[in-house]
């Protein structure tokens, strides 16, 4: 993870800069490198020419540096120079003195030392300087040696460019010119692990082992770079020279390791020489042969043959014999070549000599020396040209030197008759034996049979004309024309048949042992068995038979048989005593390595080619599996059964064997699974292991027999093994396996150390396997018997539920596999190489398997457990994992666990399955903060805990891979990749759960701590976090490649884990602890949301998903910075960000790495709408909306031919799951194993000749279903990238600060926006999953449009503008409104939620062409002419245009949003009728109107009413359940006084019954209890109370029939008939309401429509048009209207007087806070009682008589003005008329009120005019109003403040003017009411006796007698008044109180009144006539 400094340093930096240029170059590919390449090689020349030498020392230096305590240093990258600590320089000169290099250098190491710390937890900044430095190196050597391979030349090439390969040949023949080979030559020898390390020790260099380790592999790798530049530079280009001989100089002085072999650096130099000296290549016709021929000194230079050749025939021994011999070989090799070519006439002299060079050769051993010496070479088998040029050496000799190679079979042959001799004679072996063709067998068959790059090198000894023998005559094989195979082909098939002819004994086993190395590879097996098949002949008895070939089929079996014959004899008793030394007569030690090697022959033959597997199998005479089974009974050594097991294993590959081999194993008893009745003691495998191998102390038996058993379990389990003589099953094999092989493992002494852990891994492999192949099902919970000789016993259970049992049990199983991950992690912890390494790394990976295994399957497997209520008890794994450790005593598996993290560099597979378990334990929150506690004990253990998690997440080596990653270094890579995904889902589950959580604390939060209290810094700025954290790692994932253009890497590299690593991002910014400290940190030290936006749209054609999902995130966390610095007022991030996002001009500040700016790219010049200047580019938001495709292509349906179609659907959606991302989708290998189960249930042939067939389309379902499941995954991934942007435009929309755009450009971008979303969700293929979230985003567009207009005409903007409406032209909002109507119709009948937000959308929409509330400024009313000739204005042109776009639609507009007004989902009903309202308030043709009378939807909604009794009366219980039935009600009922408002409306209305439904409802009875419900408040004032519900019912219907009233007008009776039997019907209720006792805000509203109506409709008159209704019935009309008219003369009397302050006044207490408006409210409807009423007696009055003798009084002659009314009893006021002195208060009262506010009104008005004049505190004051919540009015912005109190004004003034209305008119009909009264007491009323008893009542109840038609008041006289009788005195006191209240006073001010305002308004000297009249009547003299 060491990442390049900002430090310049000479040492490192720059050098690992030059390293991942070179890689990216050369080895990646990567586009526009070779120009950045050519910079770095400029910059570096110097460096490559005196490689690996350091800046020298100086004094002037040191004393630079010594200074920079006190006077400071400048640093190259900072500004400034820096003081330095002492102790750092003294560190420095240590270093400096070190390495002796120069102290600045050295310095500057230091300070990177120190920056790099984080990712080197426990180091200190010395150490890692020490790593640096040694890291520089080896880059350094990289570099060269991968420049060096990017040649052009004659062995292999890497496709590249042209231009590159030009670049790097040019570069490195130029360091080859100045003498490359000796320097590298040098460094090889001068550069010494064990030195340096000494070095380093003295100075205190080496810290803690895995320092050490590191260290010692970077100097071993720089060691090893060099020495393969030089194998590179030879395998392209010829050498010079010097350079040659240099090299062997250098070689004659090689020594070999310990075992004999080479090391792999002196390897690489020798095979560098071997490529010096190869002509090869010359045969192969290339087609630049001639060019590398010119370039081939050898052919070209004489003095170069002549200077190798006497070098190498120089007689002078090297320290290496065998070596020296090799290089002879070669060179006598590439003689013999260059003597067959034209150009090798002039070197006679040289080639001459080739035959003695090969004898000289053959004398150094030269076979024995490649087998031990190269061969023997760990590193020799990863180098692909180390084997191709090896396998040209071997081959060349045997093709080139046949002659040498017969000598040399002469001479064997000579050998094995001396031999055959000494035997015979008993004497001892001639001293003269040599081995040359044994060797050369033995290196032949090493040599081959490792094959790891698959090149089957091999088949070059097989002709397949050999099989030619055997076809037809035609000379064709195979149906192809024959061929010649290449001679050096035949050459070497004769070699291999020959030498197996007459093969003399001491041959034999070379032999065999070649043929094993050529026999690897299917093909070479294949030619390999036909050999062996051929040579033999008869059946011979004696093994040196003369008739058939002793290496044959026929002769081997044949032994084996006779073997198992002989042996089979003494097949001992198992309880004789002696067994336990068997007899070992039967093989000799020679027959046993022959016996040994043969089965190694066949084990290689049957295990490649699966038709030899088959053929020996099923042999009749052979039986092989028979025969061997019988041997391994017998008395053998257990080497050989070992070899047996192997070779069975082997045949056990093919399913069909193997069946039957367990058959065979179990009838054999190998395994002793069935006990002998008398039997003492087992017998078999078992005793072997416990008695002979433990004793020998070793194991190659039991090893074997796991490898079959393993083997054997892949292809079969069978079920009934044993049955009838044990319980069948395989249990008692595991159970051997587990308490005979595994537990004991570790207690057992061992000769070889390795073998331990080989005996692990083999049995630790077939528990993995059984436990992998293991679906836990219902019916292995279930007891099944099965009959055993006549008994029932238990069954065996799979032996995958037996290894599960084990594992979720604290059992002794359990408890070796944790202690063997702790001791495996120890070990690895030494990082010392031990034997059985390689073993222990894979026993310890079995071991995580099976534990990763059985936390993945424990959840089925316990809930089918406790399904099936077994006994059997287990507990979670999870849990287990947290016991105590027996040897550590502490609990810490899951440390343990973790700790293979650490070791992710060496063991990627074992991290990545601790990073599997990690993650599944993490879903358990529980246990989660136990680990944070378990994690962070041990400081050491959790530094480095951490350091693994990092190291994994940082890893540069991984790579998202393809499935078919070829090689061992792509699969690496992908686990690695793998690894971090795991970690990476880790981290977002744990911060799902609650603090403190394994996240957190790998994150670098505090977990000790508040979680919120964390500082995040970056890396190595602070001593406390010395330590990187996962968050460091994360963001250095993401922040690669930022700064260049094509953006960040991973996002293309590794897309999916680029979109976890976003995905923890958002969370840890999501969530409200780690929000603040994470944003605070990403902003201020990475600048990276700015950073990874620019890059916006990610484009990844590959994979669409990833992308958008990376999107998603990254806009989600964009939207939570936006919020958060709007909120902490940071205006400049936020400005830049939004002008990010949203700007249409270019940017020019990216121009980094002098490249041109990101723009030309996003460029368009087809600006939507925008035709100015080409020089806009696209919004980036709307380029992220483009990257998001709305088309989804759905997979088309299965076309099935033999499943039925319904019910394969059926199967897959029963095998759906959602998975951890939240989507729904197929588990494809549980269908997969349905379906192969269906078709494997099939019977009869007819079936199984058509399973071809059915496996294909099983396998186009599953096909089908992976497409579905993609689709699925693409469309939620869309939804959620849609979602995201959404919430990113939103935020950007709402709540950053106004002012950061501007309102035109605001408006701008919000119709691009909207434009281009309609585009895109109206396109043919939109898919309509998307469109409910467009919906919706249009919904936030369109009203923050209407918003962003209105405020702009609110500004004073807008209208007198000629330009247009406003900013946005109408163009544009046509346009809008046009698609807004598309997108409603193309909904069409599904999709109501969606259309809901569509009609929000129209409703704004529709608003922007309301006019603004103007003030009424009670000015003279322009003349109706002016009014009719003035210009239209902005609104109503834009109001009549919107509405001829709405009537283009037609009627398909008017039935979709007439349809959703009368059903469906709420919502959406109540917006469409709301819509239906707008467009009606804006339609003067009426069109709709007439639509919806005639279409019957009106008629609907009207009889709709009459359902929604029953949900409104439920809304009236204490508890309401939904409130929505009360908010359609209101709906219903705004849409139909909106129709009511037109006269043809009302008439409609009344013709579908309106009234009549509303008579039915019987909601309107229900007045709730006012005070019993106070209790029950919903606190949060959401839910309205009771009494308020009711008022929400009765309101709306009281306020329709006000106005159905005024519409059809007076002369329509019919409507005034039927309120009023409205009134009727529930005249109770409304009797009670007129009665209210309190009379609050509600109430005054009831009172004041109620008033309003009864005024209306409550008349004699309104009876008559009843037409013939019986006399009973009106006189009932006649008591209710009475009493109506009672209760409102009485009420008057309540509100006339001082009740009004007091009502005011208790209002300002009950609701302090919205007092003001309140106020004004109440004001306002006591004022409309008071008018209400007074308009009822004036129209009563009016009705009775026109004059007034005739007329009816309301009011009892009594002047004086009442005292406190609300002081008298009830009873006595409703009792009593009112008198006539009321009325008189009202008038004095209103005159008073009326000055009151006009005064206010005249106020008002001068503030509004002089707005900006306004001190700040009353605006502030103004504002308060309107801004809810305390300290509101402080956070708004002024500008928004003084339209506040604009608007406040507006309010306030239209408020007093209505108040003035009010009061003009209540004065004028008080007037009038006291006229018509006084004419009436003063002129025609006679006075009664005074003697007449007051009795109330009497006249009261004789009126309502009479049957008169007017019912009024009046008696039977007509005159005389239904109340008390009025005597002369109360007439004369009336007249005079009168006199006195009407006084010069109020009528002046009457008269002022008039003056004031009735001439603006209404009739004007209305006033003036009746205070003149009235005046007259009081200054009449008494008559």
């Amino acid at each position: 993870p060491m990442t390049s400094m900002v430090v310049g340093n000479y040492l490192w930096g720059p050098l690992k800069e030059l390293w991942e240029t070179v890689d990216g170059a050369v080895l990646r590919r990567q586009p526009e490198s070779v120009h950045l390449l050519d910079l770095q090689l400029k910059k570096h020349k110097p460096h490559f020419l005196s490689l690996y030498k350091n800046p020298p020392k100086s004094a002037e230096q040191r004393e630079k540096v010594r200074k920079a305590s006190t006077e400071g240093i400048a640093i190259q990258g900072q500004q400034g120079s820096r003081l330095l600590p002492e102790q750092l320089l003294s560190e420095a000169f240590i270093l400096s003195d070190l390495f002796d290099i120069g102290e600045l250098a050295a310095l500057e190491l230091l300070l990177a030392g120190e920056q790099q710390q984080p990712h080197f937890p426990g180091l200190t900044r010395g150490l890692v300087a020490v790593l640096l430095y040694w890291d520089g190196k080896l880059c350094l050597a990289n570099s060269l040696r991968t420049l060096i391979q990017s040649r052009h030349g004659k062995t292999f090439t890497l496709d590249l460019s042209g231009e590159l390969v030009a670049l790097t040949t040019h570069f490195t023949d130029e360091l080859m010119n100045q003498g490359l080979t000796k320097r590298l030559l040098t460094l090889v020898s001068e550069i010494n692990v064990t030195r340096e390390f000494e070095r380093l020790q003295k100075e205190r260099g080496l810290g803690n082992e895995k320092h050490r380790k590191e260290v010692s592999d970077l100097i071993k790798e720089s060691r090893q770079a060099l020495a393969d530049s030089l194998f590179s530079w030879t395998c392209q280009s010829p050498l010079s020279k010097d350079d040659t001989l240099a090299l062997i100089g250098h070689l004659e002085t090689v020594t070999a390791q310990a075992d004999g072999s080479l090391d792999s650096v002196n390897l690489a130099l020798v095979m560098a020489l071997l490529y010096c000296l190869d002509v090869s290549f010359v045969e192969q016709g290339t087609e630049d042969r001639e060019d590398l021929i010119q370039a081939l000194p050898m052919l070209t230079e004489r003095q170069y043959v002549s200077a190798v050749h006497s070098r190498l025939m120089d007689g002078q021994p090297w320290k290496l014999p065998g070596l020296q011999a090799v290089c002879r070989l070669a060179w006598a090799l590439s003689l013999r070549v260059l003597s067959q070519l034209p150009q090798g006439c002039a070197l006679v002299e040289f080639t001459e000599a080739d035959e003695a060079l090969a004898d000289q050769a053959l004398l150094g051993d030269v076979f024995l020396f490649m087998k031990e010496g190269i061969l023997g070479c760990e590193s020799f088998a990863q180098e692909e040209f180390y084997i191709r040029r090896l396998h040209s050496l071997i081959t060349d000799f045997l093709a080139l030197m046949p002659m040498k190679v017969k000598q040399l079979r002469n001479r064997a042959d000579e050998d094995a008759r001396l031999v055959h001799m000494s035997l015979q004679m008993d004497s001892e072996l001639p001293s003269s034996l040599r081995k040359d063709l044994d060797h050369l067998m033995i290196l032949i068959g090493e040599f081959y049979s490792k094959d790891s790059f698959g090149l089957e090198l091999g088949l070059e000894f097989w002709c397949p004309t050999e099989s030619l023998q055997h076809t037809s005559l035609q000379g064709s094989y195979l149906g192809m024309a024959l061929q010649r195979p290449p001679h050096k082909q035949v050459v070497l098939s004769k070699f291999v048949r020959q030498m197996g002819d007459l093969l003399p004994a001491t041959l034999y086993i070379p032999y065999l042992r070649m043929l094993k190395g050529l026999a690897n590879g299917p093909q070479c097996a294949h030619y390999s068995f036909s050999l062996l098949k051929t040579n033999g002949a008869t059946h011979s008895d004696n093994i040196q038979g003369v008739s058939g070939s002793p290496v044959s089929w026929e002769h081997f079996f044949h032994s084996l048989m006779l073997y198992h014959e002989n042996l089979r004899r003494d097949f001992p008793n198992p309880d004789a005593a002696h067994y336990r030394h068997p007899p070992l007569r039967g093989i000799t030690q020679r027959e046993l390595d022959g016996l040994t090697s043969f089965l190694q022959l066949l084990t290689t033959i049957i295990t490649w080619s699966e038709n030899a597997r088959l053929a020996l199998c099923e042999h009749p005479q052979w039986t092989p599996v028979v025969v061997m089974l019988g041997l391994l009974q017998c008395s053998i050594p257990p080497i050989l059964k070992a070899e047996l097991l192997h070779c069975l294993a082997a045949f056990g590959k093919s399913p069909e064997i193997a069946a039957s081999l367990w058959q065979s194993l179990e009838y054999t008893q190998i395994l002793q699974t069935v006990r002998a009745p008398g039997q003492r003691q087992a017998a078999g495998i078992e005793v072997e292991l416990s008695e002979i191998e433990s004793s020998c102390e070793e194991y190659p038996l039991t090893r074997g027999f796991c490898h079959l058993i393993s083997t054997l379990v892949e292809s079969s389990l069978p079920v009934n093994l044993g049955a009838g003589l044990r319980v069948p099953g395989f249990q008692p094999y595991l159970n051997f396996l587990r308490d005979s092989v595994f537990l004991p493992f570790p207690t057992r002494a061992y000769r070889r150390p390795a073998e331990k852990w080989e005996v692990a891994d083999a049995v630790l492999e077939v528990f993995h396997k059984l436990l992998r192949d293991y679906e836990p099902q219902p019916s292995d919970f279930v007891q099944e018997m099965v009959e055993l000789q006549g008994e029932q016993v238990t069954a065996h259970k799979p032996p995958g539920h037996s290894i599960m049992f084990h594992l979720l049990n604290d059992s002794p199983m359990l408890a070796l596999c944790l202690s063997l991950l702790e001791e495996g992690v120890r070990q690895l912890d030494t990082y010392a190489p031990f034997p059985g390494k390689k073993l222990l790394e894979s026993a310890v990976l079995h071991c995580l398997c099976l534990l990763d295994l059985a936390l993945q399957k424990e959840v089925v497997f316990m809930d089918l457990l406790r399904e099936s209520q077994a006994s059997m008890l287990v507990s979670p794994l999870e849990q287990l994992l947290q016991g105590v450790s027996p040897q550590t005593r502490r609990a810490d598996h899951i440390v343990n666990i973790a700790r293979y993290l650490y070791h992710s560099s060496s063991n990627p597979e074992a991290a990545f399955q601790s990073a599997k378990i990690l993650r599944r334990i993490a879903n358990y929150p529980n246990i989660q903060t136990r680990l944070v506690g378990d994690f962070t004990h041990d400081q050491s253990v959790s530094d480095k805990l951490m350091a693994g998690f990092v190291e994994c997440l940082d890893s540069e080596e991984a790579e998202e891979g393809t499935e078919n990653g070829d090689g061992e270094r792509d699969n690496v890579a992908r686990i690695r990749h793998e690894t971090q995904i795991h970690m990476l889902n880790l981290l977002i589950t744990s911060l799902e759960l609650k603090t403190p959580n394994l996240a957190l604390y790998l994150l670098g939060y505090e977990v000790k701590k508040p979680v919120s209290s964390t500082n995040l810094q970056d890396p190595g700025q602070t001593t406390a976090l010395a330590v990187g954290i996962c968050l460091h790692a994360i963001l250095s994932l993401l922040q690669r490649g930022t700064e260049k253009r094509s953006g960040p890497v991973l996002t293309q590299q590794a897309p999916h884990l680029a979109e976890l690593c976003y995905q923890v991002i958002y969370q840890l910014c999501a969530c409200p602890d780690t929000s603040g400290p994470t944003m605070r940190y990403l902003r201020t030290s990475q600048d990276f949301l700015f950073s990874h936006l620019q890059h916006l749209p990610f484009i990844l054609p590959s994979n669409q998903i990833a992308a958008l999902s990376q999107m998603s995130w990254l806009m989600k966390t964009a939207a939570i910075e936006l919020r958060v610095t709007s909120l902490n007022r940071q205006r400049s991030h936020t400005q830049r960000l939004v002008s990010l996002l949203l700007d249409d001009q270019p940017h020019t500040q990216h121009t980094a790495d002098g490249e041109s700016g990101m723009e030309e790219e996003t460029r368009s010049v087809s600006g939507f709408l925008h035709f100015d200047t080409v020089s806009k580019v696209r919004r980036k938001l709307l380029s992220v909306l483009d990257a998001i495709d709305f088309s989804q292509d759905m997979p088309e349906l299965l076309q099935l031919d033999f499943f039925e179609r319904a019910q394969i659907e059926q199967v897959i959606s029963n095998c759906e799951h959602v998975n951890e991302q939240g989507h729904t989708v197929c588990n494809v290998k549980l269908l997969h194993r349905v379906l192969v189960a269906e078709v494997n249930a099939l019977q009869g042939m007819a079936a199984i000749g058509q399973r071809p067939l059915l496996m294909e389309e099983v396998n186009s379902i599953l096909q089908q279903v992976v497409e579905r499941n993609r689709v699925r995954r693409s469309l939620s991934a869309k939804r959620h990238a849609l979602r995201s942007w959404r919430s990113l435009v939103e935020t950007l929309l709402t709540t950053c600060p106004a002012d950061l755009i501007p309102a035109d450009d605001r408006q701008l971008i919000i119709r691009d926006l909207l434009l281009d979303l309609h585009d895109k969700v109206l396109s043919e293929d939109a898919a309509g999953e998307l469109m409910p979230i467009v919906a919706g985003a249009v919904f936030t567009l369109t009203a923050h449009l209407s918003q962003s207009v209105l405020s702009e005409q609110q500004q004073g903007a807008g209208l007198e503008v000629s330009s247009g409406f406003a900013s946005i032209a109408n163009s544009a909002l046509h346009l809008i409104l046009r698609k807004l109507l598309d997108f409603i119709l193309c909904t069409g009948g599904g999709y109501q939620r969606l259309r809901a937000h569509l009609y929000g959308s129209l409703l704004y929409y529709l608003q922007i062409a309301q006019k603004p509330e103007e003030p009424d400024t009670l000015q003279t009313g322009k003349a109706m002419w002016e009014r009719l000739t003035a210009p239209e204005d902005g609104f109503s042109k834009l109001q009549r245009e919107n509405l001829a776009i709405i009537e283009s639609y037609g009627r398909a507009l008017m039935e979709v949003v007439c349809r959703d007004a009368c059903d469906g989902h709420e919502i959406s009903r109540m917006l469409a009728l709301a819509v239906l309202d707008r467009i009606l308030s804006i339609d003067r043709q009426n069109q709709w109107l007439v639509y919806l009378c005639n279409s019957g939807y009106l008629r609907s909604l009207v009889e709709s009413l009459r359902q929604d009794d029953a949900a409104l009366q439920s809304l009236l219980t204490p508890q309401p359940p939904l409130l929505k039935p009360l908010y359609i009600y209101e709906s219903k009922m705004a849409l139909l006084t909106r129709v009511a408002k037109t006269g043809q409306g009302a008439v409609e209305l009344l013709r579908c019954g309106l009234v009549a439904q509303l008579i039915e409802c019987q909601v309107f009875d229900m007045v709730p209890d006012s005070d019993a419900h106070r209790v029950m408040r919903d606190p949060s004032g959401f839910i309205p109370s009771p009494m308020d519900r009711y008022r929400q019912i009765l309101l709306p219907t009281l306020r329709l029939f006000q106005v159905i009233l005024t519409s059809t007008t007076m002369n329509h009776q019919q409507g005034a008939a039927q309120v009023l039997q409205w009134l009727i019907v529930h005249a109770d209720t409304i009797q009670s309401l007129l009665r209210c006792q309190e009379l609050s805000m509600g109430a005054l509203q009831e009172l004041s429509l109620l008033t309003g109506i009864i005024s209306k409709t409550a008349l004699p008159g309104a009876l008559e048009t009843g037409g013939e209704v019986n006399s009973a019935a009106i006189m009932e009309f006649q008591g209710h209207i009475n009493r109506f008219q009672r209760l409102c003369l009485s009420l008057l009397g309540r509100l006339a007087g001082s009740e009004q302050e007091r009502l005011l006044k208790q209002a300002e207490v009950a609701a302090p806070g919205d007092s003001a408006e309140r106020r004004e409210e109440m004001e306002v409807a006591m004022q409309q009682v008071r008018a209400n009423i007074m308009e009822y007696c004036q129209t009563l009055l009016l009705q009775s008589s026109a004059q007034a003798q005739f007329s009816i009084c309301l009011f009892s002659p009594s002047g004086s003005e009442p005292a406190d009314l609300s002081s008298t009893l009830p009873s006595m006021a409703y009792s009593r008329a009112p008198s006539l002195g009321l009325v008189l208060y009202l008038l004095k009262n209103s005159a008073a009120d009326f000055f009151r506010f006009h005064q206010s009104h005249r106020q008002s008005l001068g503030k509004l005019q002089s707005l900006d004049q306004l001190p700040p505190e009353e605006l502030k004051e103004l504002c308060q109003g309107l801004v809810s919540g305390p300290g509101g009015v402080e956070k708004i912005s002024s500008v928004q403040r003084s339209l506040l109190a604009k608007r406040r004004l507006v309010q306030l003034i239209n408020n007093r003017a209505k108040l003035l209305a009010l009061c003009s008119y209540v004065i004028e009909t008080c007037l009038f009411v006291l006229w018509r009264h006084l004419e009436y007491y003063l002129l025609h009323c006679t006075p009664t006796d005074p003697k007449d008893s007051l009795m109330p009542g009497a006249s009261l109840y004789r009126s309502r007698l009479t049957d008169d038609s007017f019912g009024g008041l009046q008696a039977s006289g007509g005159r005389c008044l239904g109340l008390s009788r009025v005597s002369q005195q109360d007439l004369d006191l009336l007249k005079s109180d009168m006199a006195a209240g009407f006084g010069e006073a109020l009528q002046r001010k009457l008269l002022e009144v008039e003056g004031l305002y009735s001439q603006v308004r209404s009739r004007y000297t209305f006033i003036q006539a009746l205070v003149r009249r009235i005046r007259g009547l009081l200054r009449q003299p008494k008559s």
